[in-house]
């Protein structure tokens, strides 16, 4: 349980370095978002879900 919090803590923190350091591209690539069709965003939610599950997989055995 305590990884999870961590990794939680670490999304924050890369999120929050990236709308400091980079707050017009991030606000445009949210735009881009907004006016991708929902199966695309589903396709890349499920790939980046399986990606993810994968590394920490591989990395953790």
């Amino acid at each position: 349980m305590s990884d999870f919090v961590v990794a939680i803590g670490l999304v924050l923190a890369i999120e929050g370095i990236l709308f400091a350091a980079f707050p017009g591209p991030l606000k445009r690539a949210m735009n881009h978002v907004n006016e991708t069709p929902d199966s695309a965003l589903r396709l890349i939610g499920i790939g980046s879900a399986i990606g993810g599950v994968v590394q920490v997989w591989l990395i953790r055995g």
